[in-house]
């Protein structure tokens, strides 16, 4: 009940301050000494027509319309202007100016009409209330002192107080919903931003070392010397193919594949990329590793991304070409770190490595954004002789120069 009596209180004061200035409009019409009307009827016979004229004119009429242009004022302020006008030419009668400019100083911004009305409405107070017949030029001065201050400065004054507080007041509200707005649409960038690196973390950690087992299994299910030890090798890769499966059902989940952002990058650098060839190697893989130019170190995240660009590589290069030899060769350079994995052609069913494991499809798309986080460049496609060849080039900055921004990607595995 009270938000729905508070949305509708300007309409109670519109009615209230119309009920309330009407015998206050009709009081001051009649002792008026100046004004056309007053002359008109002094002039006018006496009699009882003429006081009721007067009486329903000064008394009714008038008063109706000014109540009626109260109720009006927010909406329309120029009848009450042109109400307070007449009746300051007519009758003399102050009290509708004061609550005119009033209304339009509050509800208003339009400075030029609300100067143009005011030195009108002083204009006539002074032009009636100043020159009178009945006034001395001491007292006209002094009545349009006192009286001018409080018939049109001060309600001129109050109603731009008014009207300012309540523009502030809308234009702190309005910066308020849009701090709010702003606050949840970088809520809801973060939430998706974490949701990607999740996706990222998982299928750089989880998904290689499942693929990883799977090859594992299935080299060890194929030289088993029992049938034992080959039906458990078999349920191994039997279900880590079912967990990559889902696995990558939970990153198409995840992952925002309108996200053109790469978030932060997981801890192993450079110094791994021997251990992680050693662990291939250990699952039968013939990966040969040449290094040219002076090793050295680099940004944190650069060495991130060529360690995940490696591990990506050979990664593929187990589940689509399984038994072919990869190289990995790492060129230093003096302004950049140039890295190239290739593979030969598979060799085919006597591998004897089975059907490779699923894929999540996201291996090079992920390997895109590193690269581009660190302004390096990505190719990966086929060669002439059938194999496969990424092709990674990253900027070879110092590690001092990336301090910062390194800062942010502390929270990796």
């Amino acid at each position: 009940m009270w938000g729905r009596w508070w949305g509708r209180r300007h309409r109670i004061v519109d009615w209230v301050a119309a009920c309330a200035y009407f015998p206050f409009v009709a009081l001051f019409n009649f002792p008026s000494p100046s004004g056309v009307l007053s002359y008109l009827v002094q002039g006018a016979p006496p009699g009882i027509p003429t006081q009721l004229v007067m009486i329903v004119l000064f008394g009714i009429a008038l008063p109706g319309l000014v109540s009626w242009a109260i109720l009006l004022r927010r909406r329309n302020p120029g009848p009450l202007l042109v109400l307070a006008a007449v009746l300051m030419v007519a009758t003399a009668n102050f009290v509708p100016s004061v609550i005119a400019l009033y209304s339009y100083a509050a509800w208003y911004s339009d400075a030029r009409r609300l100067s143009g009305w005011t030195g009108v409405l002083a204009a006539l107070f002074v032009v009636f209330y100043g020159i009178g017949p009945s006034n001395t030029a001491a007292g006209a001065a002094l009545f349009i002192v006192f009286m001018g201050t409080l018939t049109i400065a001060l309600p001129l004054v109050a109603g731009l107080w008014v009207g300012t507080r309540r523009q502030l007041i809308a234009n702190l509200q309005e910066r308020a919903q849009r701090l709010e707005r702003e606050q949840h649409l970088m809520a809801n960038r973060a939430i998706v931003a974490e949701r990607t690196r999740i996706a990222r973390e998982m299928h750089d950690v989880v998904a290689h070392r499942v693929s990883m087992m799977v090859l594992h299994a299935g080299g060890l299910e194929i030289s088993a010397s029992d049938r034992a030890t080959a039906d458990t090798a078999s349920l191994i890769r039997s279900t880590g193919r079912e967990a990559l499966s889902e696995l990558r059902g939970i990153l198409g989940v995840l992952r925002d594949e309108n996200s053109t952002e790469a978030p932060t990058a997981p801890q192993p650098v450079l110094d791994d990329i021997e251990r992680l060839l050693d662990e291939w190697r250990a699952a039968g893989m013939s990966v040969e590793k040449q290094v040219t130019g002076t090793p050295c170190s680099f940004a944190a995240q650069v060495e991130r991304t060529a360690y995940r660009v490696v591990q990506e590589a050979l990664t593929n290069a187990g589940k689509h070409a399984p038994g072919a030899p990869v190289a990995v060769r790492l060129d230093y350079g003096s302004e950049d770190l140039e890295i190239v994995v290739s593979n030969e052609p598979s060799a085919g069913e006597g591998s004897g490595r089975g059907s490779p494991p699923p894929s999540s499809g996201f291996g090079l798309t992920g390997l895109r954004e590193r690269v581009a986080l660190v302004g390096g460049t990505l190719a990966a496609g086929a060669d002439p002789d059938g194999g496969w060849r990424i092709r990674a080039v990253l900027p070879a900055a110092p590690a001092a120069d990336q301090d910062t921004t390194t800062s942010n990607d502390d929270g990796g595995e």
